[in-house]
């Protein structure tokens, strides 16, 4: 069941994207060779905390393997849910940032976003993947609107991605969120033909294209989280929260 937004909720859902998206750009520019991915994930949790948030990620899940941190670090062929650790990062790597917060931290509402981040200096064809992956972003920002099919919407994100030589991950989706960290409905970036969902005013989701420069089928590691890409080729991902509107699109997470 698709729970619609209120506006009162949008506006503290957007009060906590605000909050969110100062987080994800302040971990974002301490992205260099030679810190930790535990370095970035304390910051991004202590952000979080001091702000008045909760990190939605921490100790999300099955209780006998609960999601460790507040920050998903993924490197590399590690698509998303990577797990922050004593990995130090090195020039020509690239990490997915990913991060989601409850706001207020009591009773409050559920923001996620994600950006995909370069280390040093990276070749021309992973810079092609991050702005093709961003653009993918965008081609759903500014298509939303109340009253569209959103697998047509899916449809022109695939053909723009495999326009350009890259694979479509199947296996993730994007999601609805507000009221949970994942809610209905389901948001593939690629085109199925019996999806049908009409988009509607107050519907708030997580749109988040998941990009490879190889094949797109993905494994879980050995961790019970991480998903990286089964031929290691290189990924990239990048999310907003945003809300349908009868106008378009309004991003949560600016």
């Amino acid at each position: 069941m698709i729970k619609l937004k209120s506006p009162d909720e949008i506006k503290l859902l957007k009060e906590g994207g605000k909050i969110l998206a100062s987080v994800l750009d302040t971990v974002k520019k301490e992205v260099r060779e030679g810190i930790t991915t535990n370095d970035l994930n304390k910051m991004a949790e202590d952000l979080i905390i001091s702000a008045g948030g909760e990190p939605s990620f921490k100790n999300y899940g099955d209780s006998d393997n609960p999601y460790p941190s507040g920050l998903c670090t993924s490197v590399n062929h590690e698509l998303v849910h990577g797990i922050p650790s004593e990995y130090i990062l090195k020039n020509g790597d690239i990490i997915s940032l990913d991060v989601g917060m409850q706001y207020p931290k009591e009773n409050g509402l559920y923001t996620d976003m994600a950006t995909t981040v370069p280390v040093g200096k990276i070749d021309k064809k992973t810079k092609d993947l991050l702005k093709v992956t961003k653009n993918s972003l965008d081609i759903w920002i500014k298509n939303i609107k109340a009253g569209k099919n959103l697998i047509d919407i899916a449809s022109k994100v695939q053909k723009y991605i495999e326009k350009n030589g890259y694979s479509v991950v199947r296996d993730l989706v994007g999601h609805g969120v507000g009221h949970a960290v994942h809610e209905e409905p389901q948001i593939p970036n690629y085109y199925i033909p019996s999806f049908d969902l009409e988009l509607k005013e107050g519907m708030v989701l997580a749109l988040e294209p998941m990009v490879a420069v190889g094949d797109f089928h993905v494994i879980t590691e050995d961790d019970g989280w991480t998903v990286s890409t089964l031929d290691k080729s290189l990924t990239a991902h990048y999310e907003h929260t945003i809300a349908v509107t009868k106008h378009g699109c309004d991003v949560i997470t600016k």
